[in-house]
């Protein structure tokens, strides 16, 4: 992490410096600077581990909003120190979260293990009880008196009867114990995954979720659309009112996104204040879906805060394109991209993109 403490201490020890001598004032730029390295580290915290990484972005976006303000050399000196230890803790429990995750791994390798070993032991048991059947059999044949022959019959038919009996009561066990575990560990799985595939923010479909949608829908050729969506004037909400206010505004706008989709529609966040939707439908039927989506997605939002509610008006531009034959994803959103920015500037140009 770069030290701007050592930064001021270097140009003017104990002050905070208002200019260069060649006058231009740097630090501004410098603490935004760092603020947007501290956003980009909480952003990636998500990435490296979903579970934990909305707590640490927060923490940093709560430091970074405290350097936007009365900026001294101490301000600065203890947002470092909280940084560091806010990271330094981060990756203490990430790294515990992976262990965690590990053993849990382990125990399902250590249960079929153990499952394996004990209907083996149980294989071999029975496999030796009707071997000593077997044996007594071939000594029945020698013998010539029909009372003990029916007698040794009998006896070692009860025997087999019983070993087979428990055979089966002890494989019935096994199975249910270790179908009991594999549901355990099972539900463990489907959570994590579903963690795995869901932005932790807005809980709308990761990027590389839907990354991979779009491929399988290529790869089946079948007709489908893809829709990108740029909240407008977004930045000002972050730079205005905070990240936390922003972080809530995307909280509510992904959810009347997802609320306003068909079923068939996959709602994808792809970074920042973007978001990506994809239609199993030709152009013709995905354009009406996208304007209604578009006029009631925008609109009057309230948003709570620490200093308590902020109304917003929100405007959003999207961009859209239909997959062509043998058309690579990067084409496929490249030209939405641009058809998104098309709108973005024709909603400037009639100043229909502030946000208040």
């Amino acid at each position: 992490m770069i030290s701007i403490k050592k930064y001021l201490d270097s140009q003017h020890p104990g002050t905070a410096p208002q200019s260069e001598p060649d006058g231009k004032n740097i630090l501004p730029v410098t603490v935004f600077a760092y603020r947007s390295a501290l956003q980009e580290i909480g952003s990636c915290s998500l990435d490296a581990c979903p579970a934990l990484g909305e707590g640490l972005k927060k923490e940093l976006a709560n430091v970074g909003e405290s350097l936007s303000r009365d900026l001294t050399n101490e301000k600065v000196a203890s947002a470092e120190v909280s940084v560091r230890e806010k990271i330094q803790d981060w990756g203490r429990r990430a790294a515990g979260h992976y262990e965690q995750k590990t053993n849990e791994v382990k125990e399902i390798l250590l249960v079929l293990a153990h499952t394996a070993e004990s209907v083996g032991a149980r294989d071999q048991r029975c496999a030796q009880q009707i071997t000593d059947v077997t044996t007594r059999l071939k000594t029945i044949a020698n013998l010539e008196d029909l009372t003990q022959i029916r007698a040794s019959i009998e006896k070692s038919a009860s025997e087999l009867k019983t070993s087979i009996d428990r055979m089966t009561e002890e494989g019935k066990a096994a199975i249910e114990q270790l179908r009991g575990e594999i549901t355990s560990y099972q539900a463990k799985l489907e959570e994590a995954e579903k963690v795995a595939l869901r932005d932790s923010l807005t809980g709308s479909f990761t990027r590389r979720c839907v990354e991979n949608q779009i491929l399988r829908r290529i790869e089946s050729s079948a007709p489908f659309c893809l829709a990108i969506l740029d909240i407008d004037g977004f930045k000002q909400v972050n730079d205005e009112y905070g990240h936390l206010i922003g972080d809530e505004l995307l909280k509510q706008f992904a959810t009347e996104l997802q609320s306003r989709s068909r079923t068939t529609d996959l709602i994808g966040r792809w970074g920042g204040d973007e978001f990506i939707i994809l239609l199993d439908c030709p152009l013709a039927k995905a354009k009406p879906q996208i304007e209604r989506l578009h006029e009631w997605v925008c609109g009057n939002y309230t948003v709570n805060g620490n200093s308590g509610p902020v109304k917003l008006r929100v405007s959003a531009s999207i961009g859209l394109a239909e997959h062509r034959p043998r058309e690579t994803s990067k084409s496929l959103i490249d030209r939405a991209d641009a058809d998104m920015y098309k709108h973005k500037a024709a909603s400037k140009a009639t100043g229909k993109a502030a946000m208040r």
